[in-house]
């Protein structure tokens, strides 16, 4: 919003920026690579979502159509990106200067699996790679952002011991132990451009455009191994792998005015039209050596295939408003925000190889979110964004019917204090975000209850402009 922000500063140079998102990233890749996680609700579809924001509005309950800041990149909407801050040269529309953002985070979760029926409990953890995207302005009213986030996850292991049986005669055949695991996920490489117009005397429409690729994989594997105290079996094995890459798309927009002489107010929505992306499958069925619960060597591959096809990805629509009030410097008024965003997704569009997925259905869900700024002061807390959040609606998998969700977010913007004369323009915050989210009934096959703790880094300076000398 055009709004008066608070700035704080701390003596960072370029190549100490780089170093520090290298190491988040580091350490989110190599997280992701030892994770833990297991969902198997995440077998369907692209796997589980994640969260699609950055932290800050995440801690907002997710709203983001038409929220936009320039600490913080909101990629979910990219005519947000007209909104970075930037100054012209007088009588020249050349930027002098502009704000560069880097936004990183990672994030830590805590999964408890429940099975209703036989009142068990299964937890697992993870520290995974949130995001990291940056925000250039081009000129004023004009910016671009560009980066890497992750957009689904598919994790599971599962195990059943069953005693088969003769279906015509009801007698013993053998025991048995099935296994099915899954990894894999989606991510989305994007880069996109907004620019901003102004419509009236206080009031302003800004359009954007995202493009980038949007790849992944799926990898299901199953196993059934027989046995008793006599006899030793082979395991039969069947893996499915898919890989898939494609170009994707998202666009939006955004209108901002006055309600009155402090308060505005904005309107936004953003979405992407149905698209599809290639893919490869290759499956391969199998026996292995089984021994003490492993398999220790492939006997025989008994079929191997590869096919190219597609998948469809759905059509997604958000709209969403925001109403604020600055916090003013030099004065006793705080600052205050609150919005709603409502999502529809058209998940019965989604196709794989062609074929729909019965476990998937339309879907939406509500989002709302309030962040309250103190009045400025001497204390550090008075500096601090507070925020708040709630979301709701269907998950987009079925499983014994809906699955719904609840979730509740909370978090703080932490400015870090450290001003010097020669980094006049750099800004450091670190944004905190807490969130619970409830999903699934006694209803449904399983429920699940997770916790996420996510921590965002906003690090940014003032480039573009030209030196002054004395």
């Amino acid at each position: 919003m055009l709004l008066v922000k608070l700035t704080t500063y701390r003596k960072l140079n370029v190549s100490t920026l780089g170093r520090i998102s290298a190491c988040i990233c580091l350490l989110g890749i190599a997280a992701a690579v030892n994770a833990q996680d297991n969902s198997p609700l995440s077998r369907y579809g692209l796997g589980n979502q994640v969260p699609n924001t950055n932290v800050a509005n995440r801690t907002m309950g997710g709203i983001a159509a038409a929220y936009n800041d320039y600490f913080n990149i909101n990629y979910n909407n990219p005519s947000s990106y007209a909104f970075f801050q930037a100054f012209q040269e007088p009588n020249s529309r050349k930027l002098n200067p502009g704000r560069v953002v880097l936004n990183v985070g990672v994030e830590a979760e805590g999964r408890t699996l429940i099975d209703p029926n036989a009142k068990a409990r299964f937890t697992s953890s993870n520290i995974l790679f949130s995001n990291v995207m940056m925000g250039v302005p081009l000129r004023k009213n004009w910016g671009m952002a560009f980066g890497l986030r992750p957009l689904n996850r598919i994790g599971y292991k599962m195990a059943k011991t069953e005693v088969l049986k003769d279906p015509l005669t009801g007698k013993t055949i053998e025991s048995s132990q099935t296994f099915n695991d899954g990894t894999g996920g989606a991510s989305l490489a994007s880069l996109g451009t907004g620019v901003k117009f102004k419509v009236g005397s206080n009031s302003f429409i800004s359009i954007g455009a995202n493009g980038g690729y949007f790849f992944g994989k799926k990898e299901y594997n199953s196993a059934r191994v027989l046995g008793n105290d006599s006899t030793d079996y082979s395991r039969g094995d069947i893996q499915n792998k898919t890989g898939f890459g494609g170009l994707y798309y998202d666009a939006g927009l955004q209108y901002q005015f006055k309600l009155s002489n402090k308060i505005f107010m904005g309107i936004g929505a953003y979405g992407n039209w149905q698209q599809q992306l290639k893919a490869s499958k290759t499956s391969v069925v199998s026996n292995s050596y089984y021994y003490a619960g492993q398999a220790t060597g492939v006997i025989d591959t008994i079929s191997q295939q590869r096919v190219d096809g597609n998948i469809s990805l759905p059509q997604s629509l958000t709209a969403g408003f925001v109403i604020q009030k600055a916090a003013l410097p030099g004065t006793n008024e705080g600052g205050w925000l609150i919005g709603a965003d409502l999502t529809k997704s058209n998940w019965s569009q989604y196709r794989y190889y062609n074929q729909p997925d019965t476990s998937l259905i339309d879907n939406w869900q509500l989002k709302l979110g309030a962040e309250l700024r103190p009045a400025l002061g001497r204390n550090y807390f008075s500096q601090v964004a507070y925020r708040v959040g709630f979301f709701t609606g269907p998950d987009y998998i079925q499983s014994r019917g809906n699955i719904p969700v609840y979730g509740i977010s909370f978090g703080m913007g932490l400015p870090l204090n450290n001003y010097t004369y020669q980094a006049r323009g750099q800004a450091t915050l670190i944004n905190l975000g807490f969130e619970y989210v409830k999903r699934g009934t006694d209803a449904n096959l399983l429920k699940e209850n997770l916790y996420r703790l996510s921590v965002g880094f906003s690090l940014s300076d003032m480039w573009f402009g030209k030196k002054r000398y004395n």
